[in-house]
């Protein structure tokens, strides 16, 4: 029998190879290639340069963190009901707001009492539990004023176990921020605040606070987003973040890893009341402003324009011809304000502030509120097509009247004074005091419908034109698809005060 020499001698080969763990060559179709060795090195992570620890960050700042203890007047809460403090401010909120849970859920144990009755006891008593830091060696603290609000009594736990009093220097309701101040023949560790304009997303940051009364406790995790609006004021611009945050680090600082405070830790979003990996953080630029000024003055003093704002969403922007969704839209003025005295009018949009653009509403309530009272600042105002220029002296927020008016909601009026405008999905009629067109019915599968429009509100303008009859609307709805818009600016009035919605309008 004749033997294949060639098989004979590739499996000798293949023997050979494997045993000495060479590379082997191979023969395919003519083409030669090479086998990797069969022992490689293992997969290796060089873990320490991926991912940092954190033991010398927290090892430098951990002493400049303290646990902050509150006292004050109180009535007894039931014992059935521990509730856990929200704070002047947030717990403003309203009953069906959806952040309004989270916040009571949030922190010090037994801050926001429920009384067992009007006539229970008042008595001095521990009433919350936060975390603070100190900014000097000569003792102020930083913390929330939902954790000192309505104390009379303070003090400060430091890292070594030592309790030392404190007292009120100043707090700021709208920032939710605090100072309070340590006097002690000594100087203590303290911490500086980052230019957190270069925080980014990704970044490391390491919390350090007095979750549930425990004391000192680290956590860490990553800036998860920039720029939060969470409802809270006007001035919210959060740094949310995933590092464990739970009750009693409000008022506790986040750092970045060269031991500088990122922000200051104020609020958590949790259906359960425990971590869930989202929390808020007041971002330094803010802190270190407020901060300086309540220990220079106790108190903040911010500008005041006195106009009710929202934001421009680029169906609105569409609507009124900006070429870009920007600015402020003027809601209403209020009367006898800076802003009504310099002539602004419902429909505005503020594009700049002294020649600096206005991103939004939130901007322009931060550079108004910035600016200070008695500051004279010019505004650069959208209004009918044109760009106008509107000089306002700024008055002070702190002394700043709210609108007592109530508007009380009209009954729809008789049929027999109906109109339909049908592309709109609304049927209306003209207001019994001759200002606008009540909406008596609205088509719920209409676009009106879907942006909140209701029957009994008022349609006082269209496109910053008065109405006073359905007639009135029509002409300016047809000089609307004259220009080519797809939308119409309507100013909407209700029990809940004025504002504008853009709506689709077709075309003929």
């Amino acid at each position: 029998m004749r033997i294949n020499t060639n098989s004979t001698r590739l499996k000798t080969i293949l023997k050979s190879s494997a045993a000495a763990g060479l590379a082997t060559v191979m023969v395919y179709g003519g083409a030669t290639g090479y086998v990797a060795q069969a022992f490689a090195d293992p997969v290796k992570v060089d873990a320490a340069a991926a991912a940092p620890g954190f033991a010398d960050v927290v090892t430098a700042v951990s002493p400049a963190v303290v646990s902050v203890r509150v006292k004050g007047e109180m009535k007894q809460v039931s014992d059935s009901m521990p509730g856990f403090g929200s704070g002047q401010g947030f717990g403003d909120l309203p009953e069906n707001h959806p952040l309004r849970r989270f916040f009571d859920q949030f922190g010090g144990p037994g801050f926001k009492g429920i009384p067992d009755g009007d006539n229970a006891p008042h008595q001095a008593r521990p009433m919350s539990q936060g975390s603070g830091f100190f900014i000097s060696k000569d003792g102020y603290v930083v913390t929330n004023n939902h954790v000192v609000d309505n104390g009379t009594e303070f003090s400060v736990l430091l890292d070594d176990g030592t309790e030392l009093e404190a007292t009120l220097v100043g707090k700021d309701r709208r920032t939710d921020l605090a100072v309070l101040k340590v006097d002690a023949k000594r100087d203590f560790t303290y911490v500086d605040f980052a230019d957190d304009k270069k925080a980014r997303v990704g970044d490391w940051v390491v919390a350090v606070g007095n979750p549930f009364g425990l004391g000192g406790s680290v956590t860490a995790g990553i800036v998860s987003a920039l720029g939060r609006d969470i409802g809270s004021g006007p001035y919210d611009d959060y740094i949310q973040i995933d590092a464990a945050v739970n009750r009693g680090n409000s008022g506790g600082p986040a750092f970045n890893l060269d031991g500088e405070v990122v922000g200051i830790n104020t609020a958590i979003f949790s259906p359960s009341g425990g971590n869930v990996g989202i929390a808020f953080a007041i971002p330094a630029y803010v802190a270190q402003d407020v901060v300086q000024d309540l220990i220079d003055d106790g108190e903040i003093e911010r500008g005041w324009l006195g106009v009710q704002i929202q934001p421009v969403d680029a169906e609105i922007a569409e609507s009124l011809g900006l070429e870009k969704q920007q600015g402020a839209l003027v809601v209403e003025p209020q009367e006898g304000s800076p802003g009504a005295k310099a002539g602004i009018e419902a429909g505005d949009v503020i594009v700049s502030m002294n020649g600096e653009p206005i991103e939004d509403a939130r901007d322009l309530s931060v550079k108004v509120a910035s600016a200070g009272p008695s500051k004279e600042v010019e505004l650069s105002v959208w209004r009918k097509g044109e760009t106008k220029s509107v000089e306002v002296t700024l008055g002070d927020l702190a002394n700043a009247g709210g609108n007592a008016q109530e508007e009380q909601k009209e009954k729809a009026p008789a049929p027999s004074s109906q109109d339909a405008l049908p592309s709109l999905g609304l049927t209306v009629a003209p207001a019994q005091d001759g200002k606008g067109l009540l909406i008596a019915k609205v088509d719920p599968e209409s676009e009106a419908a879907a942006r909140g429009i209701s029957e009994g509100e008022r349609i006082a303008s269209i496109n910053n034109n008065e109405v006073a009859d359905v007639d009135d609307a029509k002409d300016i709805l047809a000089d609307v698809r004259k220009s080519d818009r797809s939308h119409a600016l309507f100013q909407i009035e209700g029990e809940q005060g004025s504002r504008f919605v853009a709506l689709p309008i077709q075309q003929s």
